[in-house]
This record gives structure tokens, sequence and C-alpha cells, in this order.
């Protein structure tokens, strides 16, 4: 027999207890018009005792409980699985108690008849044994026992519940990322050494910090000049670094910078010309910074005219055609320093400035590098870790300096005087200043203004670590070289401007 006839079987058998043969008898003997279906059919009230209501399971008391409970009891045990509804029906309550009182009036009191017990269990089905309840010692310590059935007619029982767990102990957090990870530390290296930041016994005595500002008038602020200026390039086969930055004593007193500085390139591709100038205006003297920008800007002006034969004397190595070129153009950028002082109403030699230039070609096929200027300052190489002074001499202001050998050093290294450079300014031009030198792979040009070249020359100590920080295989960036030409030494608080090319 397939599953569903089986089912249909068991509600048959279902209907047949509910409605079994004394039911249908009773309903015969209900449809043939007894007393009970009289006194319905005539509207009259039933005689006390006699059953109420109409239909075939209500004729009659029976021996089986026809109670909601019962039923749904039935039904489990009918189409449940095995041991379903064998459990016995709640007890009645006081609220169920069958003797109401009748409301008063003329209504007849109707009784209702007592309930028969309910029938036994069917003992061939399988009693499934009453679910235990677990002892409070097995419980988990965490878990509440779960309360037994409650008994019909009584409140639940109120939990009550348990108070909160002890907070437990904070996890440590681990950091993450590359900072996080183990490093191996070799602990037989040496400490780092400290930074340094100045040369000698003893600091310089003024800060290494800016400490005051320059006054500023409010119909010139253009004329403001910055603490610090920077500038770097890379062309061909050289390597650009440039700063300038007030000196600590201007920096504390609150003056302006009177070192200029002007980098410019001239042309494109292989033919182009980098200019580089530095321009230092005189001490103690109302506008020496305004003179200072101006010549920059007069000769930048007047190389750039003429920098396409400029640009071929340096690749043909004329170099008598490019001193006698530059010359002309310098004389005439100090003949506009000279017409303006006059302009301005005051003396001529007081609006002057030190001026000294680099012309470097693009072309990594060409490696000479011409400088030329007038005034004090330095130009420097390093080769090999060790600097050769290129300064020109001069012996008299109206003659130039005899040029050296193209490779060939000028003068011993720092520490030993230096030439005409440091004489005080006179009211004649100074003497022009020429040099043209080829450049090798390695090889450092140092083009700076006096506040460098003085303590280049005249401290070992600041020579040797500016050597040893630019003797690198790779040119320092911008940063780095910054805070190795701001290196301090006592007795050197001028203003200072450094120009290196490396070449690869």
């Amino acid at each position: 027999m397939s599953e569903q006839g089986a089912r249909r079987g068991q509600e048959d058998d279902w209907w047949r207890q509910l409605y079994g043969e004394d039911a249908a008898e009773g309903g015969e003997g209900a449809g043939g018009g007894g007393a009970a279906g009289d006194a319905a059919g005539s509207g009259a009230a039933p005689a006390a005792g006699a059953p109420t209501g109409a239909g075939p399971a209500d004729v009659g008391p029976s021996e089986a409980s026809d109670t909601l409970d019962e039923r749904v009891a039935s039904v489990l045990r009918t189409v449940g699985p095995p041991g379903w509804g064998d459990r016995p029906p709640p007890q009645p309550t006081p609220a169920d108690a069958p003797d109401r009182a009748a409301p008063a009036g003329n209504a007849q009191t109707v009784e209702t008849p007592p309930r028969a017990a309910p029938a036994p269990p069917d003992e061939t089905l399988p009693r499934p044994e009453p679910d235990r309840a677990a002892p409070a010692e097995d419980a988990a310590p965490d878990e509440t026992p779960t309360p037994g059935p409650v008994p019909p007619g009584e409140p639940p029982a109120r939990r009550v519940p348990l108070p909160p767990p002890p907070p437990s102990e904070p996890i440590p957090l681990k950091a993450t990322g590359p900072g996080a990870r183990p490093r191996d530390v070799d602990r037989s290296a040496p400490p780092p050494a400290p930074a340094v930041t100045y040369i000698g016994d003893r600091p310089p005595t003024y800060e290494a910090e800016p400490a005051a500002l320059p006054a500023a008038d409010p119909a010139a602020l253009d004329e403001l000049v910055p603490d610090t200026a920077l500038e770097g390039a890379q062309y061909g086969s050289l390597t650009l670094r440039a700063a300038s930055q007030r000196g600590d004593s201007a920096r504390y007193r609150g003056d302006v910078r009177r070192d200029a500085l002007l980098t410019a390139r001239f042309g494109a591709g292989r033919h182009a010309l980098i200019l580089v100038a530095v321009a230092t205006g005189r001490p103690a003297v109302e506008g020496a910074h305004r003179a200072a920008r101006d010549a920059c800007g007069w000769i930048g002006s007047a190389v750039g005219r003429s920098y396409t034969q400029l640009a071929e004397d340096i690749h043909a190595d004329r170099r008598g055609d490019l001193k006698a070129g530059l010359q002309r153009l310098t004389d005439r950028s100090y003949g506009k320093l000279r017409a303006r002082a006059l302009e301005r109403g005051g003396p001529p030699e007081q609006y002057t400035a030190a001026l000294r230039c680099l012309l470097l070609p693009a072309d990594p096929d060409c490696r000479t590098r011409v400088f030329f200027g007038v005034g004090a300052g330095g130009l420097f190489r390093l080769r090999d870790g060790a600097w050769t002074d290129l300064e020109p001499v001069a012996t008299d202001h109206g003659t130039p300096a005899p040029l050296p050998a193209t490779d060939a050093p000028a003068r011993p290294g720092p520490g030993l005087p230096h030439g005409p450079g440091t004489a005080e300014y006179p009211v004649r031009p100074e003497p022009f200043l020429f040099h043209a030198a080829f450049a090798r792979p390695g090889d450092a040009l140092l083009l700076c203004s006096a506040g460098l070249a003085e303590p280049l020359r005249q401290e070992p100590a600041f020579a040797a670590h500016l050597a040893d920080r630019w003797s690198t295989p790779e040119p320092p960036g911008l940063v780095p070289f910054l805070a190795t030409a701001q290196l301090r030494a006592k007795g050197h608080a001028k203003d200072r401007t450094a120009v290196a090319v490396w070449e690869a």
C-alpha cells in the first residue's frame, strides 16, 4: 500500500473513533423524532438534565471526552509520529467548573453533563520517555538550565537575569605594515654618526634658523627677496644644483639677502646654452640687493641675445673669441649699473656687485665649461675627493689674468691664500676674469659667492666635509645639496650661494 493510502486509512480510523457506532445510534434516535427532537422543533427548552445542542455527537452522554485538547491529541496520535499526543491533557482549572449560576429571570437552568474521563492511550504505540532535566551541576557554567513545564493555572516562573560576565582582558593589538616587520639588526655595526651642523670647537654666535624678516615697502613689494632660493636641472652628461640663502647675521638682524642667483636656458636640444649667474651686492649699502639683481638680469639678457655665437665658439674651442666677447658683454652690464646709480642719485661705486657666471652647453658631446666674471667669489673643482682652486689670477686691474692649461690645476687646493677677489671694491672696475676647463666624468665644478668661498679656503675641516658629501657616485638631491651647502662655521656669517655641476 502506498504512503498516501496508509495515511487515508489512518484518517478513516480517526473519524470512526470520533463518530463511532454509539454516535450513529444516537443520530438515528434524534432523527426519529425523540423527545429531545420534538422539544427542539417546538422551541421549548429541554428538561433539566437533558443534553443540549443538536446533531449526532450531542445526543446523550458519551464515555469519550470531546474537548479541544483531546481532539488535538487524537489528531497527533493519528497523523503524527509514534508517541505524539500520549501526554495526559492538562487538568481543568477552577475557571472551567461546569456549575455556573444561570442568569436570573424566566430562563430555565441548563445542567451540563459531566465530562467523561479521557480514553486511555493506545498501549500498542511506543510511549516516549519523558525528557529528564539535566542536573544543575552538569550544566555549562555560562548556560541557564531550561525550566520544566509550567503546571496549568499557575503563572510562569519569573526568570532572574544573570549578572553580566566580568570584562575580559584587552587584547594587545600588533602594529601592521612594513614598519612592524622585524628587521635584522646588526648589533656589531656602529651607530650612525650625528648630523654635522657646524665646523669648529664651538657653535657659531647666531642661531641656525631665521629670526627676523626684512622690512617691506607697501609700494615696492616686488623687491622682496626670499630667504632661500633652490634650483636644479639635468642636461646631457651634466647635473646642476644651485642654492642661495641669507647668512646667519642677516637672518638675525632682519636684513635682506644681498646674493642674487639666476639660472637660464637659451635655445633647445643640443644647441641649448645654460647660463648660471651669481652676484653679491656691496655690504652695508642701501639697495645692494637691487644692484645684485640688476647685474644678473643684464648679463643674462646680453648672453641670451648672443647665445648662438657663444655656443658655436664653445663647440669650436675658440677661447680667445669667447674671452673678448664675454668681456664686452660684462662691461656693457656694468655700464648700465653705473647709469642706474646716477639715476638714483648715488655714487657709482656704491651701486655695484660682484658677478660670476658659468656657461654650460647642453650638448653631451661638448664638455667645455666656461667661467667669467668680476669681483670676489670662488671657482673650485672636486676630483677624486680633493679640491682644486681654479680662480684666475690677475696682476693688475687693467690686464686680465693669464689662462692656465685646460686640465692643469690653477693652484693648490683649499686652505691656501687666494687671488685678488678679497680686495676692496675700487672705484674703477675690477679685472675681468675668464677661465675655460674641460670636464672629466666624475668631476664636480663649484661656483660660489664669497660667503662660501672664504670658509672653503680658510677652514680645512669645512672643505673636507663638503668633499666627503659631494664625492658620491650619484649627484645629491636638492634638499641634501642645500643641507651641505649651509654648513656653518664660526666667523663666517655672510650670505652664501653655491652652484655645483656634476659630470656623468
